[in-house]
């Protein structure tokens, strides 16, 4: 029998995901577009869970998946799917390095 994976969101991803959502709430006045990139960021993370992967490889561990201006960087086994961060492709790319120590 094959056991489903799951999703775990960091807290690091979590407050990503948050501020993310939450800037440009603010920045357009308006929740549709942070509705449609939430909803984009979980589509994105249901084909994760079945084909993980899909997404580049960052280290021998860890990957990234691109969706829009973000990437969703992340690790996965047999049973977990482990969203580590969302990282906005517009910052210093050094703020990656966190990941590589």
């Amino acid at each position: 029998m094959v056991r489903k994976r799951r999703v775990i969101w960091s807290l690091t991803a979590q407050a990503d995901r948050k501020a993310i959502l939450n800037y440009w709430k603010k920045r357009n006045k308006s929740s549709v577009y942070p509705k449609k990139l939430r909803q984009t960021i979980n589509h994105i993370i249901q084909q994760l869970l079945s084909q993980p992967h899909i997404g580049a490889e960052l280290t021998k561990h860890i990957r990234k998946k691109t969706v829009n201006d973000y990437l969703i960087i992340y690790e996965f086994n047999d049973e977990v799917l482990l969203i580590l961060s969302i990282f906005d492709t517009r910052q210093n790319p050094d703020k990656l390095d966190k990941y590589f120590l």
